[in-house]
């Protein structure tokens, strides 16, 4: 019977064991919590050590990053960089009323095209004027030749008289002396002696008469040379004239200087245009690119590196080029009012300066202008 009733105390109640193992199921969270407490992370454990390597990691990034943008990166690259040309006013050169409007606004032209006409009647008019003159002074230098030759005849007649009334002196002054001898002597007559005196006299007469003919026919063969010079004088400005007023019938015809767009058309027909009065604006096909990059950036451009030309207005086409020349100073240093620095609260401020980029070809397909926007890149390295 004991042994019977110790077996039946061995028996465990269903009951109690439910309980116990409620009891177990309930103190293995909190024992695990005190296990993890008693014995903490790898994470809490290596915290400093992972934050000092989290640190020197950003600051291997940071630094890596800034070495190759300073000493490893081949490109440099501004966005303050535009179109730049040389655009001039189309203006009139003589005075006068347009009459033809040759062109659209924003037209291409070619060197030689005509763009307004002004009214060419009084340049015409003038232009024959000056050949009427021209005219008139090559007929009278005609006529002073024409003059001055028989002049010359006649100097040559006066001194062949001349020549002849010497002759003619010294054989009357011969008879003279001779008959003046034998009336002398008591031989000849007082009547011979006084003949040969007066035909003596009057042969000198007539010498002194050709040599002052000789004398006039000179002096007016000079004064006809004078005025002869004065005629080659008027036909040499009445020529200079022509040329003038040739010059001044061209430019009534206003044409294209050179390759490029008409913009800003602000002559019109009818219109009273002054001599300089600017009709439209030219825009040249030589355009470039001017990159204001800055003075920290310029130490490695060199002319001939290549560009890379990115234009807002076009971000499809690929365009490429070079540097042409670097400007020795920067660009506020050469405006209207250069900025004074030597103050006292003086603020060091990076300065940009303008480099020239030459387009190797620009695309046919696209406009462009002084004044548009681009992003050039210069591989440097």
């Amino acid at each position: 019977m004991p042994d019977d009733q110790n077996r039946k105390g061995a028996v465990k109640n269903p009951a109690q064991d439910s309980d116990s193992a409620a009891g177990y199921r309930e103190q293995g969270p909190s024992d695990a919590r005190s296990g993890a407490a008693e014995k903490p992370g790898f994470i809490r454990r290596h915290a400093r050590a992972i934050g000092i390597g989290l640190v020197a990691a950003v600051l291997l990034t940071v630094g890596g990053y800034f070495y190759w943008q300073t000493n490893i990166y081949p490109f440099e690259s501004t966005n303050d960089a535009f179109v730049a040309s040389r655009p001039f006013p189309v203006a009139a050169r003589v005075t006068g009323y347009v009459v033809e409007v040759a062109v659209d606004g924003n037209q291409r032209v070619n060197t030689g095209d005509l763009l307004f006409r002004i009214d060419a009647r009084d340049y015409q008019a003038a232009v024959e004027q000056t050949q009427a003159e021209i005219d008139s002074a090559t007929s009278a230098i005609g006529s002073y030749d024409a003059q001055i030759a028989a002049q010359r005849a006649q100097t040559e007649q006066a001194k062949a008289e001349v020549a002849q009334a010497e002759a003619a002196v010294g054989f009357a002054k011969e008879n003279a002396e001779r008959y003046g001898d034998l009336e002398a002597r008591g031989v000849g007559t007082v009547q011979q002696a006084q003949q040969s005196a007066a035909t003596l006299r009057e042969e000198q007469a007539r010498l002194n008469s050709a040599n002052a003919a000789v004398i006039a026919a000179e002096r007016q063969v000079a004064a006809l040379q004078a005025q002869r010079t004065s005629a080659v004088a008027d036909l040499a400005r009445a020529k200079a004239q022509m040329i003038q007023a040739q010059l001044n019938l061209s430019y009534t015809n206003v044409t294209a200087a050179q390759p490029g767009w008409v913009v800003q058309i602000s002559g019109a027909v009818g219109e009273f245009a002054q001599a300089g009065q600017s009709l439209a604006m030219f825009v040249p096909d030589d355009i470039w690119v001017t990159a204001n990059f800055k003075e920290t950036a310029i130490n490695d451009l060199r002319p001939g590196q290549p560009v890379d030309i990115l234009v807002d207005a076009y971000p499809n086409h690929k365009i490429t080029g070079h540097v042409n020349s670097v400007q020795p100073g920067s660009g506020t240093a050469f405006s209207l009012l250069p900025p004074q620095n030597a103050t006292g609260n003086y603020v060091k401020v990076v300065q940009r300066v303008p480099v020239k980029i030459v387009v190797d070809k620009w695309p046919e397909d696209i406009i462009i202008g002084p004044g548009l926007s681009v992003v050039p890149t210069v591989r440097v390295r």
